[in-house]
């Protein structure tokens, strides 16, 4: 192993997805993990096989696509995890299995009423048996942010005598400073001594997630474990971005350290992510924020204009970010589409690039201007798109002196349905009048617009969560020029997903 190198784990398709609203269907996470691939990441964590027919069924999908990255799974040291995740895991060219048990005291005693000595049991079985399905397993010490070092040097060297090639060891709760967690691992890597490899996965509960990593990596972490945009439980993760790109900028502290993303697949990394879960990042967030490369005060416009370097620390053109500008419009044809899907990073089979170019010459008509990001969302819509059930037909909306109405037409099996509701407000008027066709209730658990680009043609895109029949709550995505059009989309693509779900 080369020592300078520092391992990127990503988890955005695990402890992601744990953000809440960020559920994904399996054609989603496999367009995010071919994106991933796309990036460079060496270890992305596919899922919690265990969890679902769902996961489960996501994780193998991605291990039978994947070429060059190693596919995870997540696993509880217990043997029905572990079997699932290896089974899963099983077409993966590069696999590893991630096993883990609560180390910290509170853990130990109130949720796994566990006796230190069977912790450390429970885990060297849990290495052992998951070595029968792959060479690869990492261990975590789940909470090692308060667990005792004493103890932590004890169970790791008996899951390293077992077998673990990694060893992770989280702040679960986000609770340690940089300056804590850096004395931490600069005596375990000495523990360790090179027998295996030290990871960190830092939490972001009090706004140090990077920070943390960072000193983690200076103090001897060799593998970080991160997500795109920083999404996650609670407050999220460590944001790979953020990490990648202080390694890259600050070579005068980390050199000869290094990582092997590829720098300008940052942005559409990022875009993807959004596009997918409906979560934007912050506009000030760092690195892929809208505001990450805008300058409002005079004189930072001034410094800026006569030289970049004043106030830019990275280009927005090496995290792959260009001006948002007129790249397309009605006249344009296949050959320059195709040319410009492929400059965004996405790579279409032929069936998909007509289906695209057909939904890209009908936004061209509808709208003067077509940007980058109409054309991801646009494209990323078609890619994660499940079989539909339910498929919209034609909209009337009306709404006068307070009261709206929605007349809606939609094909299931083949046959033609129409119906008509009244609702407090549009879009209410909208869900209810699905509701009323398809015979199934929703009830909606969040609704959010955004717009894509800028102007007032702007694409509308809308984000639902839905609960049908007392179930999960699942997401349902829509994109069109007339708001109420994509609400209509989301709340059908929700009531499909729901659909696809039970049919796991």
């Amino acid at each position: 192993m080369d020592n300078n190198k520092i391992i990127i784990f990503d988890t955005t398709l695990r402890d992601g997805e744990q953000s809440p609203g960020a559920s994904m269907n399996t054609a989603e996470k496999l367009q995010i993990a071919l994106q991933l691939e796309r990036l460079g990441v060496d270890v992305m964590e596919a899922g919690f096989a265990a969890a679902s027919p769902g996961d489960f069924d996501a994780v193998n999908q991605i291990a039978k696509q994947a070429s060059s990255i190693r596919v995870c799974s997540l696993a509880r040291a217990v043997e029905r995890d572990i079997k699932a995740a290896g089974e899963a895991l099983a077409p993966a060219k590069f696999k590893r299995i991630h096993t883990f048990i609560a180390t910290s005291p509170i853990h130990m005693e109130y949720k796994l009423k566990m006796k230190p000595d069977e912790v450390v049991r429970r885990a060297v079985e849990a290495v052992k048996f998951a070595k029968t399905f792959c060479e690869d397993v990492e261990f975590s010490c789940e909470d090692a942010g308060r667990s005792d070092i004493v103890f932590m040097k004890e169970i790791c060297e008996a899951v390293i005598q077992a077998g673990a090639k990694t060893i992770n060891l989280p702040d679960t709760v986000g609770y340690r400073l940089p300056t804590e967690l850096a004395l931490m691992v600069s005596e375990m890597v000495k523990f360790i001594d090179g027998r295996a490899v030290l990871s960190v996965h830092n939490h972001n509960d009090l706004g140090l997630a990077t920070a943390n990593s960072l000193a983690c990596i200076l103090a001897g972490a060799r593998q970080v474990e991160c997500t795109i945009n920083g999404i996650g439980e609670r407050a999220g993760n460590a944001a790979l971005e953020e990490i990648v790109m202080a390694i890259k900028t600050r070579k005068d502290i980390f050199a000869p350290l290094y990582t092997d993303i590829i720098a300008k697949e940052i942005y559409p990394s990022s875009r993807l992510i959004a596009n997918i879960t409906g979560i934007e990042p912050q506009p000030n967030k760092a690195i892929v924020g809208k505001n990450a490369f805008a300058h409002e005060s005079g004189i930072h416009q001034d410094g800026v204009l006569k030289h970049k370097e004043t106030y830019e620390i990275i280009s927005a053109e090496s995290i792959g970010l260009e001006k948002n500008s007129l790249v397309l419009g009605k006249h344009s044809g296949r050959h320059a589409f195709k040319d410009k899907l492929a400059h965004l990073g996405f790579s279409l089979d032929e069936n998909a690039l007509n289906t695209a170019f057909d939904k890209f010459k009908e936004l061209a008509d509808k709208k003067k201007e077509v940007f980058d990001d109409d054309i991801r969302a646009l494209v990323a819509e078609e890619i994660t798109r499940i079989p539909q059930a339910y498929e919209i037909v034609g909209l009337l909306q009306s709404s006068a002196g307070g009261l709206a109405s929605a007349s809606m037409s939609i094909n299931f099996n083949d046959k033609v349905v129409s119906d008509s509701a009244l609702g407090n407000g549009t879009a209410d008027a909208i869900f209810k009048v699905i509701d009323r066709i398809s015979g199934i209730g929703g009830v909606l658990k969040d609704y959010k617009v955004t717009a894509v680009s800028q102007g007032k043609d702007a694409l509308a895109k809308v984000d639902v969560k839905v609960e049908f029949e007392g179930s999960h709550a699942v997401m349902g995505h829509g994109l069109d020029i007339d708001t109420m059009m994509a609400s209509a989309k989301a709340y059908i693509g929700a009531l499909n997903s729901h659909l696809r779900i039970k049919q796991l």
